[in-house]
């Protein structure tokens, strides 16, 4: 597959082991299902998140989530390219990433883990102002990963409240 060449039919695995910007922006292959692409790239960095908390402290996690930002936004350009479509749905790192940061302030156990994939997942689909200007303005790698930063930042904020209400 030529690297200028479009794609506007949803990847396949060829594609996806293609490049390895493909592997990465399709979250390891999260973002080839058929149904909710999205919802499957957010539940990737749960395991990736239980790894981190187990063998670094909050530094290393930041960093890895920082990297992962920088690889991600890398990644989903290419794809982008590729796909011809600069944030197709099939692209889900920036879901990993974004709940990756949700869960380092969330934690992974139980309830809360379900609420803030809930409210990770709404603001992601939802995409509240400023989210949506966003995304509709900024096109490229670093937008596809930004916008759902930003839904990650209004899921903190409802779960940091949440907390508050309910203590």
């Amino acid at each position: 597959m030529a690297e200028g060449a479009a794609v506007t039919a949803r990847p396949n695995l060829r594609f996806l082991l293609h490049h390895p910007a493909h592997f990465i922006a399709l979250g390891f292959g999260a973002g080839l299902s058929p149904w909710a692409p999205g919802t499957f790239g957010t539940l990737v960095a749960i395991p990736i998140a239980m790894v981190l908390r187990a063998h670094g402290g909050d530094v290393a996690y930041l960093v890895a989530c920082a990297a992962l930002f920088a690889v991600g936004a890398w990644a989903s350009g290419v794809t982008g390219r590729a796909l011809g479509v600069p944030d197709h749905g099939a692209i889900v790192i920036d879901e990993v990433v974004a709940f990756l940061l949700v869960l380092f302030f969330t934690g992974t156990g139980g309830w809360r883990l379900v609420i803030a994939f809930a409210l990770f997942r709404a603001f992601d689909i939802w995409k509240p102002p400023p989210i949506r200007q966003l995304d509709a303005a900024m096109k490229n790698g670093v937008g596809v990963m930004l916008d759902d930063l930003l839904a990650a930042g209004y899921a903190l904020l409802v779960f940091a409240i949440g907390q508050r209400v309910l203590a």
